[in-house]
């Protein structure tokens, strides 16, 4: 089904990343989009990201430095709550314990749209498919159906009035070529999206040439999407999960 946001307007979402700087990288721009035209976004990030960095700082000391990079990087796109399930960078697993994190999560804020990693490999670049990353897109991926809207998963949740709830969209970012079905155009809030990623200086011993690595994936994907000479985009597999024409089950 082809994402057509008249069909249910977006007023909520709720972003997940498997470590402080990947929502940046994969969708900070469309974040910063939906923000200005007034949606509410929240982000979730699975891990602490203690296994980042280039210094001698103990894990402790990263902890709170990209906690604190993450906030001003999500602030500066609209974000003001940030989420933090405080996993083991480099340990994230799609267990019950993480699913039922994210159903509490997702029940709680009950999102239009939930945006999340995507869990499949990517062969083209395997850095973007960081083990992480992918328990990242397979937990949200899990949690999303059935347990989201199955009162009977985690019932503890639903005893406490956490009701279960139909999610109508997934989007997931960082997804094979061949998965991405939809392009957002980004060229008016680049530069948010830029800066945005700048807050991240302990994971960048070099600024300019990951602004130019970025610059050229935001050109390329909005050529793909035949957008006007030089615009700029960021793309996403998108999956209805609770369409028109969704029944029970399937």
């Amino acid at each position: 089904m082809v994402f057509d946001p008249a069909l249910r307007p977006i007023r909520r979402v709720l972003c997940f990343g498997a470590h402080p700087d990947d929502l940046d990288f994969g969708a900070s721009g469309t974040v910063a989009a939906w923000t200005a035209a007034g949606v509410h976004v929240e982000y979730c990030i699975m891990t602490d990201g203690d296994a980042g960095g280039f210094d001698d700082r103990t894990a402790e000391e990263i902890t709170e430095m990209r906690h604190a990079e993450q906030r001003a990087a999500a602030a500066l796109v609209g974000v003001h709550t940030v989420h933090f399930m405080g996993e083991r960078d480099g340990f994230l697993e799609p267990s019950h314990a993480v699913m039922k994190q994210v159903v509490e999560l997702i029940r709680t804020v009950r999102p239009e749209v939930v945006l999340a990693m995507h869990p499949e490999r990517n062969w083209e670049r395997i850095q973007r498919s960081h083990p992480d990353h992918l328990a990242c897109g397979e937990a949200v991926t899990r949690a999303i159906y059935p347990a989201v809207e199955n009162p009977f998963s985690y019932p503890e949740l639903e005893a406490a009035g956490l009701a279960a709830y139909k999610l109508p969209w997934l989007w997931l970012y960082g997804a094979p070529t061949e998965r991405e079905n939809h392009g957002v155009d980004i060229s008016a809030v680049f530069d948010l999206k830029l800066e945005a990623l700048r807050q991240h200086l302990s994971q960048h011993p070099d600024v300019p040439a990951m602004e130019r690595y970025v610059r050229s994936q935001c050109l390329a994907k909005a050529r793909a999407y035949g957008m006007k000479d030089g615009a700029l985009a960021e793309a996403f597999h998108v999956v209805a999960v609770n369409a028109a024409d969704t029944i029970a089950g399937f």
